[in-house]
């Protein structure tokens, strides 16, 4: 029990580092590409090339744990995130920028669906529950600290931020080599690496044709939201208000924090009273308007205030939606989950490209196209959430 909880932690360590890496980015991506006279869309692709490269590589490296054991491949995540890091804050070209941030996308996408293969292999399924649990409480503390990392060291150099994040994911992966224990006996593992990359996406297409595509669509427009928001806040910040990476960073905090707090709190009781399919209607009409009210934002304090209520409705749409999933899968719940990941890590990759095109334009427009498709989204939403699963089939098939 003991080496259980040991193992527990040491994940939880290693998967916050991570997240944290990538949180470190968000408040200082706007101040990196300005120094270097870019655009942006050149921003919007930026932020999109991590999505990108974790929607390709998560299933390459979940194949490779399957064959190799799930040690080596979590060892090589953070190594390679940490060289990943490094090269940001070397960076002196903006092409140095984009290599980097294909190396982040590529190494930690190695870590999350091999540290949920290790708690699956090394948990009873009573214990599996707080084991996955673990997973999602790294996630909120790495999206949490690192905006407020890198927002706050990067106020007197934008490099030191990713000297710290690197530091620390190496650590992490020495402390895996010498501690971690391997969870996959070799008579268990597969005898060879299975890389038919194709089939995930054939699946993503079959889903849009099933019972659960109006949830996949859900996921999508959720993570396109969250990520339109967040993708263009720094150079909307810097634009509009002068701020630097201290005010950008403390902002993302709040939406770190807010995200973590409803969830863990709201979510259940709100969706335990009103039913999932009216919260998800509720937040979707709260996006709205929400991001209507950032653009009404006149100083620090106002754009917390409205960056903090975009936040609480968006943090009441993900679990909602994961539950409908649950209960009206008729295919295996894995898979099921795979697919809204997969749906949801399109959103985070089509979202900034939009919103880096759009800003380009005039800097209110990402804000307002993303109240637009989140309004059309509520009109849909209220027209098929009336109806039965089966009735959603033929629609969505004629």
């Amino acid at each position: 029990m003991k080496s259980q909880r040991r193992n527990l932690i040491l994940l939880y360590f290693t998967l916050a580092v991570i997240l944290l890496g990538f949180g470190v980015l968000i408040p200082l991506e706007a101040f990196l590409v300005d120094q270097f006279g870019a655009s942006g869309q050149e921003l919007g692709a930026l932020i999109s090339l991590h999505a990108l490269f974790q929607l390709i590589f998560s299933p390459v490296w979940g194949s490779i744990s399957d064959s190799v054991g799930r040690k080596p491949i979590l060892i090589v995540g953070a190594v390679g995130n940490a060289l990943a890091l490094l090269m940001f804050g070397l960076s002196t070209q903006l092409w140095m920028l984009f290599v980097a941030r294909a190396l982040a996308g590529i190494f930690s996408a190695a870590t999350m669906p091999t540290a949920l293969a290790f708690i699956g292999d090394s948990t009873t399924k009573e214990n599996r529950g707080g084991g996955m649990g673990v997973i999602g409480a790294a996630m909120g503390t790495g999206m949490v600290l690192g905006p407020g990392i890198g927002g706050w060291l990067g106020a007197d150099s934008l490099s030191l931020p990713f000297f710290v994040a690197g530091g620390l994911s190496l650590v992490a992966g020495l402390l895996v080599f010498l501690i971690l224990p391997e969870s996959l006996p070799a008579e268990k593992r597969a005898e060879k690496v299975q890389l038919d990359i194709s089939s995930r996406y054939k699946r993503m297409w079959q889903g849009l044709k099933g019972p659960l595509a109006l949830f996949f669509l859900l996921s999508f427009l959720v993570s396109f939201g969250l990520s339109n928001m967040e993708g263009i806040l720094g150079l909307f910040a810097l634009e509009r208000f002068g701020f630097g990476p201290p005010e950008v960073g403390s902002v993302m905090v709040v939406v770190g924090t807010v995200v973590a707090v409803v969830q863990m709190v709201l979510t259940g009781p709100a969706t335990k009273r009103f039913g999932e399919r009216n919260v998800i209607k509720a937040s979707l009409l709260g996006l709205t308007v929400t991001f209507l009210l950032i653009l009404t934002a006149y100083d620090f304090t106002t754009l917390l205030i409205t960056i903090g209520l975009f936040a609480f409705t968006n943090a009441m749409l993900r679990p909602s939606i994961a539950s409908m999933i649950s209960k009206e899968t008729r295919i295996d719940q894995g898979l099921a989950m795979g697919l809204n990941s997969s749906f949801m890590s399109l959103g985070r990759f089509i979202g900034p490209l939009l919103a880096g095109f759009l800003f380009d334009i005039r800097i209110y427009l990402p804000y307002m196209a993303g109240s637009l498709i989140m309004f059309l989204g509520f009109i849909y939403m209220q027209t098929q959430l009336k109806k039965p699963a089966e009735e959603r089939i033929i629609t969505q098939n004629s």
